[in-house]
């Protein structure tokens, strides 16, 4: 069956994938072009209605990396849609957020109907406002499709809302204070996708919950076979790889559920098998460092006293 190329900034973070170098799309007004809709207003921000999307046939658009930030929110989708090797139902409705320069490869079956719209953001618009920090914290911006924000009915309309008055203010005429009004109102829209994120790892807690029992499973298994040695110290990478989700995504909801970011958890465990090891071996400090993975032993000790105020030989000392 003939498949359509999706058309908007939904992305499925691609790990372990063989595939043709992606289209980097350069400016908004590129990916408006190939969209076959009007270009836009201004050429560092736009907003794109889903309906008014006209081509559906470029291979520009199946496996591409964007220069600029979007927000997507689909509305009343209907049909499949296939990001990297899965396909997801997104019927009730979600907002997707993707950051320049990550990989989306994705594919409508030709009985899909897009509703919903884009925002399009480029770095330059907020390069000199405080916002371009806060974009760079936004974890969302680098979680996987299947990661995606489900809205509640009074999330939706506060969203439409905030989404009304840049719609608004992007199709007025531009005048010295239209930059100023619209990053405003940006803020808004992601300070609220950041509450809503919040609430989604409350609400999602028993799903969350058991994919912290897998973590922590797996990196007591990590520290308990040979791994350390020959594989070195974990990445936040490699867990979220073994569980299938995005890096940031992993760190936010451990963070929402524990207090602790991904790597705060690695170092902790890296710890707490440092004392076992300095408790029950006569190994020296040197010789443990590289055991758990550390190329240099001062890097070992600077960690193990920036956790615990007190060096590996001082806390060797203390059970003596």
């Amino acid at each position: 069956m003939e498949t359509l190329i999706a058309l908007f900034p939904l992305f499925y973070k691609i790990q372990n994938y063989k595939m043709e170098k992606p289209h980097n799309i350069k400016s908004i007004t590129e990916y408006h072009n190939l969209l076959g809709v009007a270009k836009p207003r201004h050429p560092l921000i736009s907003l794109i209605n889903h309906e008014d999307i006209q081509h559906y046939n470029s291979e520009k658009l199946r496996n591409k990396t964007y220069n600029f930030y979007a927000v997507s929110r689909k509305v009343n989708f209907e049909g499949t849609m296939k990001y990297g090797q899965h396909y997801y139902d997104f019927q009730e409705g979600v907002m997707v957020f993707h950051g320049p320069r990550q990989v989306i490869v994705s594919e409508l079956t030709n009985d899909a109907k897009l509703k919903g719209w884009t925002l399009l953001i480029h770095p330059d618009f907020i390069r000199t406002y405080p916002l371009i920090d806060k974009f760079k914290k936004f974890g969302f911006f680098s979680y996987a499709m299947n990661e995606a924000l489900h809205l509640s009915e009074e999330e939706s309309n506060t969203i439409e809302e905030v989404m009304d008055t840049i719609r608004k203010e992007y199709n007025s005429g531009i005048d010295i204070y239209s930059q100023d009004i619209l990053i405003s109102q940006i803020e808004l829209l992601l300070n609220y996708c950041n509450r809503f994120y919040n609430r989604q790892f409350i609400t999602r807690k028993t799903v969350n919950s058991e994919l912290l029992v897998k973590f922590e499973k797996l990196l007591s298994n990590y520290f308990e076979s040979s791994d350390l040695q020959m594989k070195g110290i974990p990445t936040v990478q490699y867990f979220s790889n073994e569980l299938n989700m995005s890096a940031n995504y992993l760190s936010d909801m451990l963070r929402s559920l524990t207090g602790q970011s991904t790597q705060q958890h690695i170092q902790d465990k890296l710890i707490e098998k440092a004392k076992e090891i300095l408790t029950t071996t006569d190994l020296m400090v040197s010789e443990i460092a590289y055991e758990l993975g550390f190329e240099y032993p001062q890097s070992f000790s600077k960690l193990f006293k920036s956790k615990t105020n007190i060096t590996p030989l001082e806390y060797r000392q203390s059970f003596n």
